[in-house]
């Protein structure tokens, strides 16, 4: 275990926290607020922190999935924590679980949050929880290696720690080049989206503090009544880009570069869309006579379906009122998720169309024993470590999912509550059902309960194994073995 490249990395990761932080402060300067120091003090202490972990160079800058899986998962773990602080110095959220419930649920871009009234929080307060979405969205670790060289062509392996999907790969030879790309693409999508809506004639801040957490798909709100109040101009040009972040970013990279057939060929993404498409005409056709018109319905219909499929979490109506084939369409949408490869959570498209794929080539097997049948997925084979990796995926997500489930199922809530809280929580989707819908929030849990939904936040996010493996004993037995080896021959 290469443990003096996971230092280093964490390092970087607390001075870019530190930069991090400066956005807030420029909030506080310019609204004249004076939790702006708690977010000044934080800053310095990651800076001071990040020099002392990175002052020695490592040796050996090659490292392997483990260590990536490792830097990865503490560095999450350290971002969360130390975002957490200025919440809790400022005293804007007293507890330091609920600041780190809500940190965490902004860095994952999950969106649940344990606030009731958000319209109480200061503009420095709500810009950085909107930021942390943003910084979540795309991966702190792919913008470290856009803006840091990491020599030793390792660097991948923290790409497969912290992107979503089956499988990640390069869009370019190089690793660094491929994260520039993808921040170039993202950084672009928001610009765009904040033009729009202060087309529309929202607020600067409005317009970047909604716009960061479309890009995320993370869906804190600045208001308490998430985007209820906002016309269907906004709301709209909010359904739009939340389904556009949860494409697959290599869509976008075959259109910047004209292959526009190869970017529309994606079998991913027609399934994407023909999901959504249903989604919307399903819920449309249900609930039309709730509302005023086929346009509002409408209206109202795809932005819930966007938001959730998404993974956002925004919200124009409370769909606890829906009915209940409605909801259940919501609560199979949070399964399933968006696109690898692009800001959603959720399992994904791509894992939901290899499963039944491989279901169907195992019936096949039961009528035709002697058939040898290939899966092929965007028009090339499944190979079997992708199939194998979707499998141990699946069985693993329903492990934690039901050991979650039981877990809060200790405080008595209805089943509703605790299963779409679990269910919102693991896929970075936001609000549930129940007493977890888009009028409540999860300060009815108690702190128990709470961690175990950070670990699911955390673990959503990661993709489950990148997490889990902090918990193998031969990790810190490999570490503490090193140390011990190094200190032996000192």
């Amino acid at each position: 275990m290469n443990s003096s490249i996971i230092r280093y990395i964490l390092g970087n990761v607390l001075k870019m926290e530190a930069i991090f932080l400066l956005l807030p402060c420029l909030a506080a300067c310019i609204y004249q607020e004076q939790t702006g120091i708690y977010y000044l003090g934080t800053a310095i202490l990651c800076l001071v922190l990040g020099l002392l972990m990175t002052i020695k160079k490592p040796k050996d800058f090659v490292f392997y999935l483990k260590e990536g899986c490792v830097a990865t998962s503490l560095s999450w773990v350290f971002l969360s924590f130390f975002g957490a602080l200025p919440f809790w110095l400022s005293g804007e959220i007293p507890s330091l679980t609920n600041a780190l419930f809500e940190t965490i649920s902004g860095f994952t871009t999950t969106g649940a949050s344990i606030l009731s009234d958000v319209e109480a929080l200061s503009h420095t307060a709500l810009l950085w929880r909107s930021f942390t979405h943003w910084i979540g969205g795309m991966g702190v670790l792919v913008f470290l290696m856009a803006v840091i060289p990491l020599s030793g062509g390792s660097n991948i392996n923290l790409m497969r720690a912290e992107s979503p999907g089956p499988s990640v790969g390069k869009l370019v030879p190089k690793m660094r080049y491929t994260a520039r790309i993808l921040y170039f693409i993202y950084f672009g999508l928001t610009i765009l989206q904040i033009i729009l809506l202060m087309a529309g004639n929202m607020s600067f801040f409005e317009a970047l503090t909604t716009s960061m957490g479309t890009a995320g798909t993370g869906g804190f709100g600045i208001k308490n009544d998430s985007m209820t109040g906002y016309s269907p101009y906004l709301q709209w040009v909010t359904t739009i880009f939340m389904i556009l972040f949860g494409i697959n970013f290599n869509a976008y990279y075959f259109i910047l570069f004209g292959k526009l057939k190869k970017a529309f060929a994606m079998e991913e993404l027609r399934y994407y869309i023909a999901i959504i498409v249903a989604a919307i005409a399903v819920i449309t056709f249900q609930t039309y006579h709730l509302y005023s018109g086929l346009f509002d319905t409408l209206t109202h219909s795809s932005f819930q379906v966007a938001s959730i499929i998404t993974t956002t979490g925004f919200s124009t109506v409370d769909f606890n009122i829906w009915p209940q084939m409605s909801k259940a369409v919501l609560v199979l949408l949070m399964f399933i998720g968006a696109c690898a490869g692009s800001t959603g959570g959720g399992i994904k498209v791509s894992r939901i169309v290899i499963l039944v794929k491989s279901l169907g080539k195992e019936l096949n097997s039961y009528i035709h024993p002697k058939s040898i049948k290939k899966i092929k997925f965007e028009g090339k084979p499944v190979e079997h470590e992708v199939s194998r990796s979707t499998n141990v995926y699946f069985i693993t997500y329903m492990i934690i999912f039901c050991a979650s489930v039981l877990a809060v199922s200790f405080e008595e809530n209805d089943l509703i509550t605790n299963f779409t809280a679990v269910a919102a929580t693991i896929n970075n989707i936001g609000p549930g059902l129940e007493m977890v819908g888009p009028t409540q929030n999860f300060a009815l849990f108690t702190p128990f309960s709470k961690y175990v939904m950070m670990f699911d936040m955390l673990a959503g996010r990661l993709e489950l194994f990148p997490l889990l493996i902090l918990f193998h004993p031969a990790i810190w037995k490999d570490l503490f073995t090193q140390k011990v080896t190094f200190r032996g021959k000192s």
